[in-house]
């Protein structure tokens, strides 16, 4: 292997929306907290982007605990959006990532179109954010607490409402309890979007049959980890042959080659989620392992992975 040292470094470089990465390897939200929690596991100059914990207006204290649940190939979670919430955010958690050199993502999430569109016009007044990634999981409490993210057009409004008070670049986060991901995907891009992430979280649950009881507080949770990778990729495809905006892969990626899977199928950058728990330095890992595939398969630059599935009839 020594030969590939030797080689010219290779372009990991990839653009979300008008977001610069220098590696297509992103952290996910509400599973990399907000930066700092990582800092000695791993190095978060080097990674492409940090996104952070959802920020809703006003702090959120979430759900009671028993809150996570592990399951076979991953975990159920019910936190709740915990979270500092938007001036505590800015005061406390935004000076620490200025200071590092990776691309900041903020996650942002309401419970009508107004808190939304009020989060984007405040965090674009503060430098050191390079962009919003919004959570359209939530329900609005408007319209009977229907998610945002599974209706077509209540989707398109939040995003063109954020990008109405907003000057950064927004990513809209799809959630994959829908019928067509297509349809939401597309709405969104009517809306304005610069980019899509996906997916978040399956709908779980977990019982305990001695005590004949949910495992979860909540009942319910999302179920997130290497179990939902298949349909992530699958979504992941679909949606990245139905628009022509940038799409970020999200769902059970832990290794280089669960990311390759991914970038190879449409994503133009992948997010690092549940494997950040059980491996905290996946990140550096994967990054490198890019690298070391581009070089073993002579390709100067990562673009050219991107969307480079082949469909065609298998001999």
């Amino acid at each position: 292997m020594d030969h590939l040292n030797n080689q010219s470094p290779v372009d990991l470089s990839v653009n979300i929306g008008g977001i610069q990465l220098a590696n297509p390897v992103m952290t996910a939200s509400g599973t990399f907290g907000y930066g700092r929690e990582f800092a000695q596991f791993v190095n978060l100059d080097a990674i492409g982007g940090i996104v952070v914990k959802g920020i809703s207006i006003e702090p959120r204290a979430g759900n009671p605990p028993q809150r996570i649940v592990e399951t076979p190939c991953g975990m159920l979670n019910a936190i709740g959006l915990e979270n500092v919430g938007l001036e505590r955010f800015i005061a406390q958690k935004l000076p620490y990532l200025r200071s590092i050199k990776c691309r900041v993502v903020v996650n942002i999430l309401g419970d009508s179109v107004e808190e939304y569109a009020y989060l984007a016009e405040k965090l674009s007044e503060h430098a050191g954010i390079d962009g919003l990634e919004v959570n359209i999981s939530c329900p609005n409490v408007k319209k009977g607490g229907v998610a945002f993210g599974t209706n077509p057009a209540m989707a398109q409004a939040v995003t063109e409402a954020v990008k109405k008070h907003s000057t950064l670049p927004v990513i809209v986060k799809l959630s994959p309890n829908v019928t067509d991901i297509a349809a939401m995907a597309k709405a969104v891009e009517a809306g304005g979007a610069d980019a899509i992430s996906l997916i978040n979280t399956l709908i779980g649950m977990a019982i305990d049959i001695d005590k004949r009881r949910p495992r979860l507080a909540n009942i319910i949770g999302g179920l997130s980890g290497p179990a939902i990778k298949p349909i992530a990729l699958r979504m992941v495809w679909q949606v990245a042959n139905a628009v022509s905006i940038p799409v970020i892969g999200i769902g059970g990626i832990g290794t280089t080659e669960d990311a390759l899977e991914f970038l190879i199928a449409g994503a133009t950058a992948v997010q690092i989620g549940t494997a950040n728990f059980y491996d905290p330095g996946a990140a550096d890992t994967i990054i490198s392992g890019l690298t070391t595939y581009l070089q073993q398969h002579n390709e100067t630059s990562l673009i050219n992975l991107i969307g480079s599935l082949d469909t065609g009839v298998l001999s």
